[in-house]
């Protein structure tokens, strides 16, 4: 009788440990019930990008029409980690989220920075690298811009391309220049070695390049940015397992130096 009665007790906790097992599935599996965006990737044998393309050192589309740029090979490491290969869609920065949505890529790269209005619409990886907003101008006028209050005036031409975080400051920080907006990201700095427009506010790193590209324009104290700021890769929000990977990717790639070679390979 008393074999008995423990073998109903046991068959009773087991009948409850099978339901509860099947009511509360996994965090994983909780966050991606169609399954991660990590095995589509592998099963397609395809990583795709989206990447604008217009924003030196980060992406660069040549003439050619092929890509290049630090997060260019970051991404196709990405992708070879994976077994697959990388296949980059060219997108803009005003078009940038929608096509991220629209499932046109699984991961958006190129000088992405980190804002949380950008955050309550995708996963952003761990923080490639730590980058604040600085001015650019003529070498000859750098002491001109000291300040945002010297930014922030009128008769200051401040020039900006539309649609990222670059516009944002613009608009938000200097209200009272006289604000250009310019389409081209590729040629907009030849504007202000040109004398059409004065400044630029854009990222630290960016202005550091373009002095080298335009040696007439200088960089605005590179050491203390008006604003800080991170770069990030965007990811589809919910998948925690393609999240988690990638983060573990970058994590390693950093960890080993190649991370670091890819950067003084763009920018030294």
């Amino acid at each position: 009788m008393k074999n008995r009665w423990i073998g109903a007790a046991l068959a009773v906790l087991l009948g409850a440990f099978c339901g509860l097992s099947q009511a509360q599935p996994t965090p994983a599996a909780a966050a991606n019930p169609a399954g991660s965006r990590l095995d589509a990737v592998v099963q397609s044998d395809a990583l795709r990008v989206c990447t604008t393309g217009d924003y030196k050192p980060y992406s660069f589309l040549r003439p050619d029409g092929q890509f290049e740029g630090i997060d260019i090979d970051l991404a196709q490491s990405l992708a070879a980690s994976l077994g697959v290969k990388a296949d980059f869609v060219k997108t803009t920065w005003p078009h940038l989220m929608g096509d991220f949505l629209a499932d046109k890529c699984d991961i958006a790269v190129g000088g992405i920075s980190v804002s949380l209005e950008r955050a309550r619409r995708v996963y952003f990886s761990h923080v490639v690298m730590v980058d604040g907003k600085s001015p650019i101008a003529r070498c000859a006028d750098v002491k001109k811009y000291q300040t945002l209050a010297q930014l922030d005036r009128p008769g200051v031409r401040a020039i900006f391309n539309p649609g990222g975080t670059n516009e944002k400051f613009a608009r938000k920080y200097l209200a009272q220049a006289h604000l250009i907006e310019y389409p081209d990201n590729v040629t907009i700095f030849e504007q202000i070695a040109k004398g059409k427009a004065d400044v630029m506010v854009t990222d630290t790193s960016e202005t550091l390049l373009q002095h080298k590209l335009h040696p007439s324009l200088c960089p605005v104290n590179p050491g203390k940015p008006l604003q800080y700021g991170e770069k990030a890769y965007m990811l589809p929000q919910g998948d925690n397992v393609f999240h988690a990977y990638v983060d573990q990717w970058l994590h390693l790639t950093k960890a080993t130096g190649a991370y670091q070679k890819v950067v003084d390979h763009w920018l030294k």
